[in-house]
């Protein structure tokens, strides 16, 4: 039976690339795939998935009100569909998570979902948060606080680089908005290298 996948990080951790990476794989063996990603996500071109490294790809764009069912089995029509890749899946609803679980165990179709497990106030996206629960495999993508220890929170920033603690979930920006860091430098809101280092250090990194 296929499964669901869930890839997590924090920003900027490469799961678009690591996504990108596994689109290419199965077309290079001749499998069709189709990549998923939400319209609110408008940092780039809409309707494609980039990474910071320059790959890209088309991408059907979805909002938090369509069903992700449909939109897979309709393109399974015109052609096979031998994987289905979700990009920034945290903003899938608790709905299409579901959706996203009736493709593996009703039609046989894996999905990879990748996406932020927490947002800038340590609290689970929706999307995450379902798919944490319902997903048969969960995979940490691995990146570096500041400090050399694992990052696995997220801090909003201003223009002046000033932690921002309050505000709506959602606000789409990049490395100017925010800045992945490890669990004691969120809690002290410390978003700079001019810091004490934790006390661990990269050792607990296993990429």
């Amino acid at each position: 039976m296929a499964k669901l996948y869930f890839y997590y990080s924090s920003m900027n951790a490469g799961k678009s690339t690591i996504l990108l990476q596994s689109s290419y794989n199965y077309r290079e063996r001749g499998m069709e795939t189709l990549i998923l990603s939400p319209e609110l996500d408008d940092r780039f071109q809409v309707g494609k998935v980039t990474s910071r490294i320059g790959l890209e790809a088309a991408a059907v764009t979805f909002k938090i009100v369509d069903n992700l069912l449909a939109i897979v089995l309709r393109s399974n029509e015109a052609g096979k569909i031998a994987c289905v890749l979700v990009d920034e899946a945290q903003f899938l609803t608790e709905a299409q998570v579901r959706q996203l679980s009736d493709l593996c165990d009703d039609h046989d179709i894996p999905v990879l979902a990748y996406g932020l497990r927490t947002d800038f106030r340590g609290e689970l996206f929706e999307g995450s948060q379902h798919l944490l629960a319902w997903a048969d495999s969960l995979i940490e993508v691995k990146t570096i606080c500041h400090c050399g220890s694992k990052a696995t929170m997220v801090l909003r920033i201003d223009t002046d680089g000033r932690v921002i603690k309050d505000g709506r979930q959602v606000q789409i920006g990049g490395n100017e908005r925010y800045l992945s860091v490890c669990r004691r430098h969120f809690k002290a809101g410390v978003p700079s290298a001019d810091s004490k280092p934790c006390s661990s250090g990269t050792e607990d990194l296993l990429f």
